[in-house]
């Protein structure tokens, strides 16, 4: 992608969130003394090329190879990036159906992915088949609400990790969706599922007051919203239960959003939430800005690769 193109394509008035107070300021009067670059990909179901020409809406879009010179500019832009996938690697392509995730852990890993959580099609070919895979993948799995235990992948995820950019602490913790219902019991085995919430208020306050992390990022697989079951846990009312997550991340409903949603969390406070559909088609992009105390603000947005 060429660099004009590319500025133009993450120019778009988002406008620039100040997080606690979010209000919208210009770009020419927002301190910025650091700079974190959040970039993200869910959903991505083992589509590895470029959409044909003959594909509908999708036509001549995505593709790896696109997304790492893409990945490329922004960490010559900014060397303080961080790159994150919400899950569902697996499943989608004859890619997966012949190596069983073996080639999409390898690209990721090529493209330096810092970390992912894992999604429900992760377990296709069982928990036995995610194991397998995980010698190709040179990047973390963060996931706090499956308790592996009494699994193959006991050791093999962490609850959560703390990156370190230009003095700034990045906190980060993964959730994944219930399994049960959703996946055949015999493909995640004695995988215990752990309450979305009651894992992100305690992943959150230990990133918080142990960590003293300056940004806390979630990983999530929950689904970005279920207007037609508003029982069940979501992006939005994860958010809007929680308090010190500045990001969610989210997966599994292929929701496009051009721009990360603001939601107010239990404390009144703002903070955002951005998913980027499917099939590596977007690259989502947020930019967070400390001043010399750390008060952030941040704009967003979904790169059309």
């Amino acid at each position: 992608m060429k660099r004009r193109d590319f500025l133009q394509k993450t120019s778009v008035a988002t406008g620039l969130l100040t997080l606690g107070g979010l209000g919208l300021q210009s770009f020419s009067t927002a301190p910025k003394t650091s700079k974190i670059t959040i970039l993200h990909t869910n959903d991505v179901h083992s589509h590895i090329d470029v959409f044909g020409p003959e594909d509908g809406r999708n036509a001549n879009k995505g593709g790896v190879a696109r997304r790492a010179s893409l990945i490329e500019s922004i960490r010559h832009e900014n060397p303080n990036t961080l790159l994150l996938d919400a899950g569902d690697i697996f499943q989608g392509t004859p890619y997966f159906n012949y190596y069983g995730g073996e080639l999409e852990f390898k690209l990721m890993s090529m493209l330096k992915y810092d970390a992912s959580t894992i999604g429900n099609h992760d377990f296709d070919n069982g928990i036995d088949g995610l194991y397998a895979q995980l010698p190709h993948a040179k990047f973390d799995f963060i996931c706090s609400n499956y308790d592996f235990s009494n699994t193959i992948m006991d050791t093999h995820t962490k609850p959560y990790r703390v990156f370190k950019k230009d003095n700034i602490k990045i906190g980060v913790f993964g959730l994944g969706i219930e399994l049960d219902g959703l996946v055949d019991k015999n493909m995640y085995k004695e995988t215990k599922y752990l309450n979305p919430l009651e894992t992100a208020q305690e992943m959150s306050r230990i990133l918080k007051e142990n960590e003293s992390c300056d940004l806390i990022v979630c990983l999530s697989h929950l689904g970005y919203d279920y207007k037609d079951n508003p029982n069940k846990i979501s992006d939005l009312k994860l958010a809007a239960a929680t308090k010190d997550i500045d990001l969610i991340i989210g997966g599994h409903t292929h929701t496009f959003l051009s721009k990360p949603a603001i939601v107010s969390n239990i404390e009144g406070k703002n903070m955002l939430v951005n998913q980027v559909g499917c099939y590596g088609i977007n690259l989502g992009r947020i930019d967070f800005y400390f001043d010399s105390e750390k008060n952030k603000t941040a704009n967003g947005t979904s790169i059309v690769i």
